[in-house]
């Protein structure tokens, strides 16, 4: 496998994955002996790691073909395996992570579902040892991308994939930043498959996906790829004004009636602050769409790699 060339390439993101990396490379070591694929190539996308694992990854014989690319700084895991798929050599690109919570085992099924004819495979999950505010979390963005945005998109997310040089080359001509990179290959179209598979409990190291970093995919997988935010802002703005012509004209008919009716400062303080608090909201779903249109127009990088670096397997070392 180490002098072919590469029919598929499996892109590694990591982050500050020091503990993790020789167990990743022992399991990766194993996995290739043992599967039934054609000549496959790794790529390691270090993701601004300041735990000095990229050096220790150098320093590890690797009985396969890979590569290390460093970025920067850290620009995020969507960001890291645009960057990997860039330079992918692989007829066929697929990702795993470091953690390897999601099995290798299903990127031999993988590449024979894109052998029968699809040009992107999924693998999603059937069950998860995660968390439960996790758990809930990805269950409910899930529940929100079908409603709103894709409703082929899986009840528990999405986290590996396989795509041929064809989506390939369409990811290249549109680098998007600040978006969700499975969403953008979902959206192309092409022919598609699935397969299911059960996520792992991670047992080295910590997880670097904080909630902040969630927050965010959250917020930028709906306003990169759905209306309906924008739409909600028209949507309680006319509710809104609906309802404040019914209370006027109650008032007025109160007043005619000669009901005696009193007004209060309790009143008026909840309808400014309702007010106020719907105006402010909209004002930052509107900021939201605006930004993400300042930050396409300065057509400034994705990601920007600081080095490629060629990792020698053993047996050529």
């Amino acid at each position: 496998m180490t002098g072919e060339e590469p029919q598929i390439t499996l892109v590694i993101p990591f982050l500050n994955e020091r503990d993790a990396l020789p167990s990743l490379v022992e399991k990766l070591s194993k996995f290739f002996q043992s599967a039934t694929l054609p000549a496959v190539e790794v790529i390691f996308v270090d993701d601004g790691s300041t735990d000095g694992c990229a050096e220790l990854l150098k320093q590890i014989d690797l009985p396969f073909q890979a590569r290390l690319i460093r970025l920067s700084r850290n620009y995020g895991t969507h960001a890291a395996l645009r960057a990997g798929i860039l330079h992918a050599r692989g007829q066929w690109i697929s990702n795993n992570y470091a953690d390897l919570q999601d099995p290798l085992e299903v990127l031999p099924q993988l590449y024979e579902l894109g052998l029968k004819g699809a040009d992107i495979v999924w693998a999603h999950r059937r069950s998860t040892k995660a968390a439960f505010v996790e758990r809930i979390f990805s269950e409910i963005n899930a529940g929100l991308v079908r409603r709103l945005i894709d409703p082929r998109y899986p009840e528990m997310g999405l986290d590996i994939f396989m795509i041929n040089k064809k989506v390939k080359n369409e990811l290249d001509q549109c680098p998007e930043s600040n978006t969700s990179l499975f969403l953008q290959i979902m959206s192309l179209g092409f022919s598609q498959s699935h397969l299911s598979y059960d996520k792992q409990e991670r047992t080295v190291g910590k997880s670097k996906w904080t909630f902040g970093k969630k927050l965010k995919l959250l917020i930028d997988t709906f306003v990169g790829f759905s209306y309906a935010p924008i739409r909600f802002v028209t949507v309680v703005g006319l509710a809104l004004f609906i309802a404040g012509i019914l209370l006027s004209l109650y008032v007025i008919a109160l007043t005619l009636m000669g009901s005696g009716l009193v007004t209060g400062y309790s009143k008026l303080a909840c309808i400014v602050l309702i007010g106020f608090g719907t105006t402010n909201i909209s004002l930052g779903i509107i900021a939201e769409y605006l930004w993400l249109v300042l930050d396409a127009s300065r057509n400034r990088k994705v990601y920007i790699i600081d080095s490629v670096v060629e990792l020698k397997p053993a047996s050529t070392a």
